[in-house]
């Protein structure tokens, strides 16, 4: 389950909330049939499809040094309509 980073909350993301589509950020080495497998054993779901893509590499640069980010494989994925998964703790 360490390939799994964090779920992603933007904009774009929350919109897709409505449609049952959740966003995670995974290791760019895990693939889709690994991602499917831990999400429907850790939370339970029924996942119908997946989309993946490699984001852009992004520059940061702190006084003289120059490097780039960590980069991530961003998964998009879309349960049934009965499923859903828990992003936000009811404290």
């Amino acid at each position: 389950m360490d390939q799994i980073r964090y779920p992603v909350l933007t904009e774009k993301t929350i919109r897709l909330l409505e449609k049952n589509q959740y966003s995670f950020d995974v290791d760019l080495g895990t693939d889709k049939k690994e991602v499917k497998k831990w999400l429907e054993t850790f939370f339970g779901v029924k996942i119908i499809g997946i989309n993946s893509h490699r984001l852009p590499r992004k520059e940061r640069r702190v006084g003289a040094m120059r490097g780039y980010i960590t980069r991530n494989k961003r998964v998009i994925i879309r349960l049934g309509l009965d499923s859903s998964i828990p992003l936000f703790s009811n404290k």
